[in-house]
């Protein structure tokens, strides 16, 4: 096996001559091979430092396991004008999965300034600001030399329920891994390290461990002296036996206004058509510029869409991968990669109230941004399978660029991408690229000089499992200190090292989730000994059981913990599993019992609350679940979730006045393209239009009312008017 660096064989590519080792070559990827000073004679620098940030707060996180979608697949409808090859694997391996991650649902609105940690990679054109605390976000890229954001830099932070854990933020540029629907780690702390760069100067190493499928990740970004733009080498491993659904999408939000055109190297892109009410997604393909969800509109133009709305250009052939958003002057961001990083992605909001009211929401007013992103599969209702023990590496490099205005805004979208890409090859050629790509990959493994900020102790405890048991440890650029073990680690370190979990009180939270099979097993082994066979144990056995798909066996483990020891959250997973069953009466008896006793243990959590109520309105019980809410400790009767479902059950019981007064309300959790206040909203204009006409309530009054009453832009969140 040659063993040669990519770096040194360059070197030596130099030495001898050859036609490719210096044509088109960037110049800190040849000053790097020769170990030549950059010629500003300046170094870069990297350094921890405060970012002062309106923010609310992001609270602590719904105790309660959120099982998966009994379909691996996402159900998507693929139209005749999509490819067979892409019809044919559109959803597959899509559908939900959050655990053993926990929900992030209790934020707010109620904005402080707070101090997050934030570090600095910088040289003489570029300064890069990363958020560690926040999933490693660039939040801000700054070009010296125009001094101009090149990103949307939010001017708050603001939690709203859009990512696979629900919270998730606007702005930057956010790494995503793992499952459809963002990350696990957007708003989580991640480990971030100083690495030796490429010239003398330190890098950015971002890495953690992505506990749902066992994958290693890691990005080292690098800004030598001289360098025109920031370099970001992503590395993905899977160390397991098994294949893995892959998922990785690069987002990166950009400031929006009219004259901003989108552009990317493809003739052709996979777009999404939304039925009536946003409803029966469909996939289908044309191509660019035209869309026929927009009609004779450009829809490399966000502001052209008058809904929210996406679409991925196919850039697979493309000598190298890229995507620009250039405005009138031809100026603007533009992001580049390697193979096999080769699908851009445009997404916007959309000119319409809902959009425009969900670009505030996340936001403050008349804060515009669309975002730009970079996938490894053909859209985001794709995944591209990763066999066991391998590991794939790409190099991104984000920076400035300008092109000629009048091509990039002409008609003729082959010359306007053409004119992009003509000027973006003149500062970083394919050749350049794909050689610093190199140059970075050999460096991957440099373990991290210093750790500028901690992750959690999963990675830490997995590498300690491993270890015990004879495996392969992980790579030297991983380092997980055992310091970042805590109590939630505690408990399996426990069951690795003596053979037992150890048993809690059932008032007690049960902590984080574990559904690793490694742990099964152990975990399985354990309950052989009766006295390892407790109530808390059966718990944890029933979670790993689920979502192994056995249902039969989740449900024997739960019912024998309540024998054993009836607790809350026993008795709150039968009634999650009737209703992932489909069947939310079978769940009332067992979240009536979950209430009971979380309400003798003391302060229930909401979650009980919620999950109770939802369960009610969707049983059809609307008088229960009236009584129930009416009975609820006063703070919780005035939580905003609380609030919203309230409203949806006073309307079924014509309580119509309760309902406008929480029409009135703000609500920090609604989900991204929800109806539920507007359709509230047409609802009760339509019972009181019936009231007042004598008609009756019905489908054709609904429409009748929708088509030509408009709600208040301030509850307007759909997507899709």
């Amino acid at each position: 096996m040659n063993t040669e660096s990519p770096a040194t064989a360059l070197a030596q590519q130099i030495a001898a001559g050859t036609q490719d080792a210096m044509d088109g070559l960037h110049p800190e990827a040849r000053h790097h091979v020769n170990g030549n000073p950059s010629s500003k004679g300046e170094t870069n620098s990297l350094r921890v430092e405060p970012y002062l940030w309106l923010a609310a707060s992001l609270g602590g996180e719904n105790p309660q396991a959120i099982f998966c979608d009994r379909d691996a697949d996402m159900p998507v409808t693929a139209r005749e004008s999509l490819s067979p090859e892409l019809a044919a694997t559109i959803g597959k391996d899509c559908g939900r999965r959050v655990l053993p991650y926990r929900m992030q649902d209790r934020y707010g609105r109620e904005r402080t300034i707070r101090d997050f940690r934030s570090i600095v990679l910088e040289n003489e054109h570029l300064k890069a600001t990363f958020l560690p605390e926040l999933g490693g976000r660039l939040i801000s890229l700054f070009h010296k030399p125009t001094q101009r954001e090149l990103l949307f830099k939010n001017p708050v932070f603001q939690p709203a329920n859009l990512a696979l854990r629900d919270a998730w933020f606007a702005g930057g540029i956010e790494w995503n891994i793992g499952q459809f629907g963002h990350a696990f780690h957007t708003c989580v702390p991640v480990f971030a390290a100083a690495i030796p760069g490429l010239d003398g100067e330190r890098g950015l190493r971002l890495y953690d461990y992505e506990r749902r499928k066992g994958l290693l990740w890691q990005i080292d970004f690098y800004l030598p002296p001289g360098a025109q733009f920031l370099y970001a080498c992503t590395r993905v491993i899977n160390p397991r036996h098994e294949e893995t659904p892959m998922y990785w999408w690069t987002n990166v939000a950009v400031p929006e206004s009219p004259d901003v055109r989108v552009l990317a190297p493809a003739s052709d892109s996979v777009y999404v058509q939304y039925g009536r009410d946003g409803a029966n997604i469909a996939y289908g393909q044309c191509d660019l510029p035209a869309l026929p969800t927009v009609g004779d509109k450009d829809a490399s133009y966000s502001t052209n869409h008058g809904f929210s709305n996406e679409f991925f250009y196919q850039c697979q052939n493309a000598e190298m991968p890229w995507q620009a958003a250039l405005d009138g002057r031809g100026t603007g961001f533009a992001e580049a990669s390697t193979q096999p990083l080769n699908i851009r992605k445009l997404f916007c909001w959309g000119m319409h109230q809902g959009g425009n009211r969900w670009k505030e929401f996340l936001s403050v007013p008349h804060q515009g941004y669309l975002e730009i992103q970079a996938g490894l599969a053909p859209t985001q209702q794709h995944t591209v399978p990763m066999p066991p023990h391998s590991e794939w590496n790409w190099t991104q490099a984000f920076g400035y660029l300008e092109a000629d205005p009048v091509k990039i805004h002409g008609a003729d979208w082959s010359a306007a991408w053409q004119a992009a890409d003509a000027a973006l090859k003149k500062k970083l050629h394919p050749e350049a690229l794909d050689q610093m790509g190199a140059i970075c990959a050999a460096r991957v493994d440099s373990p991290p000089l210093e750790i500028l900020s901690d992750g959690s102790g999963w990675a830490a405890l997995e590498l300690t499992r491993r270890l015990a048991r004879g495996e392969p440890g992980f790579p030297a650029a991983f380092s997980f200190p055992e310091s970042t073990l805590g109590m939630d680690q505690q408990r399996w370190l426990d069951l690795l090292e003596t053979g037992m979990l150890p048993v809690q009180e059932p008032a007690t939270p049960p902590g984080e989730w574990m559904i690793q099979p490694e742990w099964l097993a152990m975990l399985e082994s354990s309950l052989e000994t009766p006295a390892n066979r407790h109530w808390f144990a059966l718990l944890q056995l029933g979670i790993m059981k689920i979502e192994g798909g056995d249902e039969a066996g989740a449900t024997a483990a739960w019912e024998e913990s309540i024998r054993l020891q009836p607790s809350a959250w026993a008795w709150r997973n039968l009634g999650a599993l009737a209703v992932r069953r489909g069947v939310p009466a079978e769940s009332l008896s067992s979240y009536r019992n979950a209430w009971d006793l979380a309400t003798a243990a003391g302060t229930p959590d909401i979650s009980f609350a919620l999950e109770y109520l939802t369960a009610l309105h969707d049983a059809g019980e609307h008088g229960q679940a009236w009584a129930f809410y009416l009975a609820l400790p006063a703070g919780l009767r005035q939580e905003g979730t609380v609030r919203l479902l309230a409203a949806k059950v006073a309307f079924a019981l014509d309580n119509l006045t309760f309902v406008e007064v929480a029409l009135d309300e703000d609500y920090a959790s609604i989900r991204e393209g929800a109806r539920d206040l507007t359709d509230l909203w047409f609802g009760l204009q339509a019972k009181r239009l019936a009231a007042s006409t004598g008609c009756r309530v019905d489908d054709d009054l609904l429409q009748q009312v929708k088509s030509t009453c408009t709600p208040p832009a301030r509850i307007d969140f759909r997507g899709v008017e």
